[in-house]
């Protein structure tokens, strides 16, 4: 197994793309070919950025593999206008980078809220999609805070009461606060100890703003736009060839993820037992090879409305 640190594949091309709002950052590792499908990504957040992902620039010896900073997200443009904190928004936004890179037959991958546009993405049936991995996805709001509540019920009772007792008193930024959130963190967000640096950044320089308006102050609590979001009835109109990933202690729990993915035709669920919400650097090497083969069968086969 890799060590999960900054290692990684460079980005051999860097640039700026006009997407509804303003411009983003792109970055490709591996060149554009015409004989491998190109995977696009699409990261979590709201408000993070690429670099927790970069692990999957191990699949460039391949392939080409593109990340972009979502708008008010990393090197990209921060408008920080809440009218363009929309599902919908960011949906044209996968089709402005793909316009403009030539992306004509593509793979997407999600993670998390990345996961959330790339099924939303899918279920719209977008000419040229040629399959989607969605990894950790958020699909139903209220599924993921139940579930996460459970989570939270399960920290040890002095944790929960020095939660309790900030949030009732409004000391959310209360180092202790911070410190049991951290628990519920290491458990169910990134089990590797320690984090590798560049989640460690990626986390630093994460737009709150963003964050906070579309989803709230943490993992487990949802008080934004996205509170009531649910795309599980649009998931029974993906008709291409979908994998689900998820950890064994995942904040999109192996249960959830289950459930989702029995209402994709044909999708496939793959659960990493040492890992929580970011198998692609809990169990980098494993995570990899999967996906590798994920997409290795892709290469040949056709896309939606084709």
């Amino acid at each position: 197994m890799a060590a999960p640190g900054s290692d990684h594949q460079p980005l051999e091309t860097e640039g700026r793309v006009p997407v509804p709002g303003g411009e983003v950052w792109y970055g490709i590792a591996g060149q554009l070919r015409h004989d491998r499908l190109p995977l696009l990504v699409l990261h979590g957040g709201p408000g993070m950025n690429h670099k927790y992902l970069l692990p999957l620039a191990d699949l460039a010896d391949e392939r080409p593999v593109i990340f972009y900073d979502q708008l008010d997200a990393g090197q990209s443009d921060k408008p920080n206008k809440p009218a363009n904190w929309t599902v919908a928004r960011y949906l044209r936004e996968i089709d402005a980078v793909r316009e403009a890179l030539g992306l004509e037959r593509v793979a997407v991958f999600g993670n998390s809220w990345g996961g959330t546009l790339a099924a939303a993405y899918a279920a719209s049936r977008p000419n040229g999609l040629a399959g989607v991995i969605l990894s950790s996805p958020l699909i139903r709001t209220k599924t993921w805070v139940a579930d996460n509540e459970a989570y939270r019920a399960a920290l040890p009772e002095e944790l929960k009461k020095i939660m309790g007792t900030c949030e009732t008193e409004g000391r959310t930024s209360d180092p202790a606060y911070e410190d049991a959130v951290n628990v519920f963190y290491r458990r169910h967000f990134c089990r590797t100890d320690p984090w590798p640096k560049f989640l460690v950044q990626c986390l630093d320089e994460m737009n709150m703003a963003c964050y906070e308006a579309m989803w709230g102050p943490n993992e487990f609590t949802c008080t934004g736009v996205l509170s009531d979001y649910d795309g599980s009835d649009s998931l029974c109109r993906i008709d291409v060839p979908v994998v689900f990933t998820c950890g064994a202690y995942d904040e999109a729990t192996p249960d959830s993820t289950r459930a989702f993915a029995e209402r994709v035709p044909g999708a496939h669920v793959e659960v990493f037992a040492a890992s929580s919400h970011m198998a692609f650097i809990e169990e980098r090497d494993a995570y990899i090879a999967s996906i590798r083969q994920f997409l290795n069968t892709l290469d040949t086969q056709g896309t939606s409305n084709e």
